[in-house]
């Protein structure tokens, strides 16, 4: 899965071609390439990931200028939040004056874009889930997602399910659940989200109390096979939800990558996009990433990977300088030597 996908563009008369629905407009022009007649040349075709659809500046999933949904829709509760924070923090400056040790310890904030911390992520990522659940625009659903055709559990659902909103625990509870089983990282939470927000654009419609837990699955499912070299099996879902089958697994799955129109490219920018505007919504919601004390063994750690950062630029400029000649408007430059220090 992900993996570019080579395609056979000869044409051989005698075979007829299989007819089938056509939904992107460059592969509608490959279609007709190879009809009889075509003297277009077919040999350089684009990656499904690579296609850019015409709406494609006003997708967050797909431009990293696009505002996020999840940011849109709680919009409201990050103005109150930020103002409250800084009301807060005011008040603490205006208050007495305290007496600070001169050997301070140093904190470290260890969450970073490339390595977030995995329990807060999973909060901010079930928070935005929660902001689309309770300020939806609409009841717009499909059948395949619907918990009351097609259950999590023997027991079903009540009748009233879909009338209530689940709170932030609710949705966190459920999440935190399949990444303890599954194993899964923080960067898979974040595609996760990334996953949800483009099954809403595609597929128009909304998360709602009686479909979120199977919309959840299914992205947490792609997200685990794209991200992870070692994915979780869909056999393995199985074992977390007891009641739930491998045929419905499967069909869950067939029809989220159609809904994406198969498009499971994330670029770095929209990764990145995404992880700050996570972190907006956890200060707004104080829920900041935790900065811990500089332990002796973080510090040794940090040390070695600056000395290896420092050594491989070393290394580039000694071989920037190492010139078998130089022309006569360079002679008055000073050639600068490297000193290995023991």
């Amino acid at each position: 899965m992900g993996n570019k996908q080579s395609f056979n563009c000869c044409y051989y008369s005698g075979s007829p071609q299989p007819q089938r629905k056509v939904n992107d407009v460059s592969e509608r022009r490959v279609l007709e390439s190879n009809e009889p007649g075509r003297a277009e040349s077919t040999a350089n075709l684009q990656h499904i990931s690579e296609r850019e659809p015409e709406d494609w500046q006003s997708d967050p999933s797909l431009h990293p200028k696009a505002e996020t949904i999840f940011m849109e829709r709680s919009r409201a509760a990050i103005h109150e939040g930020l103002e409250r924070r800084r009301s807060q923090l005011q008040l603490h400056d205006k208050g007495t004056l305290k007496k600070s040790n001169s050997c301070s310890t140093i904190f470290v904030d260890e969450s970073t874009v490339c390595q977030p911390n995995l329990k807060n992520t999973i909060k901010c990522v079930t928070l935005a889930i929660y902001y689309h659940i309770k300020n939806r625009q609409s009841e717009r659903q499909m059948d395949i997602f619907d918990e009351k055709l097609h259950p999590l559990s023997k027991d079903g659902v009540s009748n009233d399910y879909s009338r209530y909103n689940p709170d932030h625990r609710q949705v966190y509870k459920f999440v935190r659940t399949l990444f303890n089983a599954a194993q899964l990282t923080a960067e898979c939470a974040i595609i996760t989200l990334i996953y949800l927000e483009r099954l809403l654009t595609y597929a128009e419609i909304d998360i709602t109390p009686g479909n979120w837990k199977r919309v959840v699955l299914g992205a947490i499912l792609l997200a685990s096979k794209v991200w992870d070299d070692q994915a979780v099996w869909n056999v393995d879902y199985c074992q977390i939800l007891k009641d739930i089958t491998v045929e419905d697994m499967n069909e869950l799955e067939r029809h989220f990558l159609e809904m994406l129109q198969f498009n499971i490219n994330i670029p770095s920018s929209v990764y990145a996009k995404y992880y700050f505007d996570l972190r907006t919504l956890a200060e707004a919601n104080e829920m900041n990433f935790p900065a811990e004390p500089l332990t002796k063994e973080k510090a040794t750690k940090l040390e070695a990977m600056s000395r290896v950062c420092e050594d491989k630029l070393a290394a580039e400029i000694l071989r920037a300088n190492m010139k078998r000649s130089a022309s006569m408007d360079n002679v008055n430059i000073s050639r600068r030597s490297i000193a290995i220090l023991s």
